[in-house]
């Protein structure tokens, strides 16, 4: 779906701002894709205010609306930023040698996530006005409109004005540049356009291990002489392991998801990569009707509580996915067909989920393990020690695990 879509993709905002200025009693449509609620102190800021002035309101939770220039905006939130990591980094320091043992990998995740969220909160107060139409009414600022008619909708018209956080906004314009340039797929190559477009809340294929992964087992299967007719793609997101089935030779693709945004988005990926025909896309929560040979399935590989609506791609709550997808496959394979969940253990190695609990929730779904085919990510992430997560990282792994019902 182009730019344009509906404005029915995304769920309108129903909260408001309020503020005082020049005496009089404001009030906007308040945005925050990260589901914060409205500030509720809030000053008008422009570029007389300093970055420490402006740390320590934000610290203090009063928001600064921006009346300044957009790029002088753009340099006190950086300010702010350093800031933050400054006061996080003394943090660190201070409770390491205040510990009498090593904080254990689980709390230390925890604790990273404490610090992401409060950090998000602190930059996120730094606001900007967006006109109805979304164009931003400060001095030098850039024409968002595109970026932000791609996250939030097309604008209504008679709609009326809004504000967002300049750290969102930047966000959106980041998602933007990679919906138009796209994300190179090698398992796709060998056709004119081998990238997948990601729409702004859809995960996007950047760590390429995974759709190797699925694409080495389709082809290997092709091989074997068990072509598939039928595979469910369960929650295809931007539509990739879709596409790749079709490449590989699987006459036909259902693809199901439940989100608005990754349902628009992998319909626009598989048509632009002219599986239109071969592919159907439907929205779902989990399975389509009916039984396939295979039925692939990359859930979100964490399972802890998203502190966003943004971050539902990485984050599985009580791993209901997971769980929701093993416990449902038996009955949704063809006989003879196979289940293909591709999981990382980063979960394991974060303390998270244990190996035992999800063989024993493999079996208790009446399943079992054909093969697990397994790889090493090659992110940067893996590779920094800076990282507080880097030992779990490092050691990190992910599989494809071939499953059939018992």
């Amino acid at each position: 779906m182009s730019a344009a879509a509906s404005k029915h993709d995304v769920p309108a905002p129903t909260a408001t701002l309020h503020w005082q200025e020049d005496g009089a009693d404001c009030s906007a449509l308040w945005r925050s894709e990260r589901g914060a609620a409205p500030p509720a102190r809030v000053v008008v800021a422009d570029d007389t205010m300093n970055a420490d002035s402006a740390y320590r309101l934000a610290c203090g939770g009063t928001a600064l609306l921006w009346r300044g220039d957009f790029q002088n905006a753009r340099q006190l939130l950086q300010a702010m930023a350093r800031r933050a990591d400054q006061t996080s980094t003394r943090k660190d320091k201070k409770a390491a040698k205040a510990a009498a043992e090593p904080v254990p990998v689980a709390q230390a995740f925890h604790l990273h996530r404490q610090a992401q969220a409060q950090r998000a909160r602190t930059l996120g107060m730094l606001l900007l006005p967006f006109e109805a139409d979304y164009g931003i009414p400060l001095r030098r600022a850039p024409d968002v409109k595109q970026a932000c008619a791609e996250a939030w909708g097309a604008p209504e018209s008679g709609g009326v004005p809004s504000v967002a956080s300049l750290r969102e906004l930047l966000g959106l314009i980041s998602a933007h540049e990679w919906r138009k340039k796209g994300v190179e797929v090698a398992a796709l190559g060998g056709a004119p356009d081998n990238r997948i477009h990601p729409h702004y809340g859809v995960f996007s294929p950047l760590r390429g291990e995974y759709v190797a992964l699925v694409a080495g087992a389709a082809a290997a299967a092709r091989t074997a002489g068990r072509a598939s007719k039928l595979a469910f793609d369960v929650g295809t997101g931007s539509g990739v392991l879709a596409a790749v089935l079709a490449r590989r030779g699987v006459e036909r693709v259902v693809a199901t998801d439940q989100d608005p945004r990754a349902l628009a988005c992998a319909r626009e990926n598989i048509k632009r990569l002219g599986h239109a025909r071969q592919v159907e896309v439907v929205a779902a929560d989990l399975f389509p009707p009916g039984r396939a040979d295979i039925v692939v399935c990359n859930p979100p590989w964490l399972p802890a509580r998203a502190a966003a609506p943004i971050e539902q791609a990485v984050y599985d709550p009580d791993s209901r996915m997971l769980l929701g997808f093993l416990n449902g496959l038996a009955e949704h394979l063809t006989p003879g067909g196979e289940g293909w969940l591709v999981l990382s253990d980063f979960a394991e190695h974060l303390g998270l989920r244990s190996r035992a609990e999800l063989l024993a929730a493999i079996a208790a779904a009446g399943l079992v393990v054909v093969e697990r085919i397994d790889t090493r990510p090659q992110h940067p992430k893996a590779a920094d020690a800076s990282d507080p997560l880097h030992a779990a990282r490092a050691a990190e792994v992910t599989s494809l695990w071939r499953l059939a019902a018992a």
